[in-house]
C-alpha cells in the first residue's frame, strides 16, 4: 500500500475524489493550458525531512532534552555526513515506491507536487547537508510518466531558511536573502530544477520557493525574487509554468506579477484549519463554511491569474505528533508552550486513530474533504498534504 498506514485523511480524500468523477490527464499536459482541474499530492517527506511525516528517523532523539535534532540539517550535522548518507540513501529508495504512484493514479490523482532542498542541486560543502537524491527523483518522474501525472517540481528549502520551519531544512531564524550567495544560490538549484525538466516530459511546472515568510523576509525582496526566478527557468525551460506561493498574503498583493509580463504563471496558496488559534476553535459548520468562503476568494483570484490551493489537509486539530515541530506539543489540548486547550477537557487521545472515530466524525471528514475539494476546484485545483505519514 502506499501509506503506511494510510491516514485518515487520506481515506476521505480518496472517497471524495472517486466522487468527484476526476480523470487523469496525459503526461505532458500544459498545466497552464488544460482545462481540467489539478488534483493532487504532495510528495512530503521525501527529499526534505519533516520529523512529524516520518518520525521513524527522529525516534532515537525523541526523549533527548534540547536535543538539536529537529530538522534535515541538524539531523546530518549530529550524525555526520557518512552515517546521514547511509540513512537517507535508504529512505530515499522506500518513501516512494511504484505501486504508491500506480495506486495515486487508480484514485484519479493527476498531478504530484513534489518537494526538493536547493541542497539536493546546488549544494553548498560546508553545509551538513548530503545529496544523492537526483537518481530517486528521476525515478519517480519515469512513474509519473508511465502513469500519465504531472509534476511540479518544488523548491521547499532555500539557503538560510525562507521561513524558519522545519520544512524548509532548517528550523529558526529566517536568514534567507541576508547573506550575498543565498539568492545566487537559490537561483542555481531552480536552474538545475528546469534542466531536469527539460529531460521529463512529466514536469509542467515548477515553484520559486515553497511558502517565503513575508515576516522574515519583505515582499519587495520576495517579488524581486519571483522576477529572477521566472527568467531564470524560462531561459532554460521555456515550457514549464511557474509557480509562486502567496508568502501568506492575500491574494491581491500579487496583482502586480501579471502586468509585469509574468504571465504563464500560478498562484499558490496553502490553507489549513490547524494552524490558527481562531480557526482551531471552529465548529463542523464552521470548518465547511471557512472551505466555502475560501473557494470564493480563488475563484475571485483565478479569474485573473490562475489559482491553486497547493497545500491543505482534512486535520482539524492539531495532535498529530509532531505536527508543530519535533518535541512540542498540540494546541489542541494546550500542550504546545504558550497555548490553553480549545475547550476545557480537550484531548489528544484518540484523534489520529481513525478506528476509534464515532460515525459523526466520519461523516464530518467526507463532508470536510468534499467542502475542500469544490472549494478549491473553483480556482486551478489543489494538491493535498501528505500523500502519506
Amino acid at each position: 500500500m502506499f501509506i503506511k498506514p494510510l491516514t485518515a485523511a487520506a481515506v476521505c480524500l480518496a472517497a471524495c475524489i472517486g466522487i468527484s468523477g476526476a480523470l487523469a490527464a496525459p503526461a505532458g499536459a500544459d498545466i497552464a493550458q488544460t482545462a481540467e482541474p489539478i488534483r493532487g499530492v504532495n510528495l512530503g517527506g521525501l527529499f526534505v525531512l519533516e520529523p512529524w511525516i516520518t518520525p521513524s528517523l527522529f525516534e532515537e532523539w525523541a526523549h533527548t532534552a534540547n536535543t538539536p535534532v529537529v530538522d534535515e540539517w541538524n539531523y546530518c550535522a549530529i550524525l555526520g555526513k557518512h552515517e546521514c548518507q547511509s540513512r537517507l540513501m535508504r529512505h530515499w529508495g522506500s518513501w516512494v515506491q511504484e505501486q504508491d504512484i500506480a495506486t495515486l493514479s487508480d484514485l484519479r490523482i493527476n498531478t504530484l507536487r513534489i518537494p526538493l532542498g536547493y541542497w539536493a542541486l546546488a549544494p553548498n560543502g560546508s553545509d551538513p547537508y548530503v545529496q544523492g537524491q537526483i537518481p530517486f527523483l528521476e525515478q519517480i518522474l519515469n512513474w509519473a510518466s508511465k502513469y500519465q501525472m504531472r509534476v511540479i517540481l518544488d523548491l521547499h528549502g532555500a539557503p538560510g531558511s525562507q521561513n524558519g520551519f522545519d520544512n524548509s531544512g532548517l528550523r529558526g531564524d529566517i536568514r534567507w536573502t541576508k547573506r550575498p550567495s543565498d539568492v545566487p544560490r537559490t537561483l542555481d538549484a531552480l536552474a538545475s530544477l528546469a534542466r531536469i525538466a527539460n529531460q521529463n516530459p512529466s514536469v509542467v511546472a515548477i515553484q520559486a520557493v515553497n511558502e517565503p515568510a513575508n515576516w522574515g523576509v519583505s515582499k519587495e525582496t520576495i517579488t524581486q525574487f519571483y522576477i529572477q526566478a521566472y527568467n531564470t527557468i524560462k531561459s532554460i525551460a521555456p515550457q514549464v509554468a511557474i509557480v509562486f506561493h502567496d508568502a501568506f498574503l492575500p491574494a491581491s498583493e500579487w496583482e502586480s506579477l501579471v502586468p509585469r509580463n509574468l504571465t504563464d504563471s500560478i498562484l499558490d496558496t496553502h490553507i489549513y484549519h490547524m494552524f490558527v488559534d481562531d480557526v482551531i476553535r471552529f465548529n463542523a459548520d464552521e470548518h465547511i463554511r471557512k472551505a466555502c468562503t475560501d473557494g470564493q476568494t480563488i475563484r475571485n483570484f483565478n479569474q485573473r491569474t490562475r489559482t491553486i490551493c497547493g497545500e491543505f489537509s482534512l486535520a482539524n486539530t492539531d495532535c498529530a505528533r509532531w505536527l508543530n515541530g519535533f518535541q512540542k506539543g498540540a494546541r489542541w489540548d494546550g500542550t504546545l508552550p504558550g497555548s490553553q486547550p480549545v475547550a476545557n477537557g480537550a484531548s489528544c487521545h484518540n484523534q489520529e486513530n481513525m478506528d476509534a472515530w464515532s460515525d459523526n466524525k466520519r461523516a464530518f471528514m467526507q463532508r470536510f474533504a468534499m467542502a475542500q475539494i469544490q472549494a478549491y476546484e473553483q480556482g486551478t485545483g489543489w494538491i493535498f498534504w501528505n500523500f502519506k505519514t
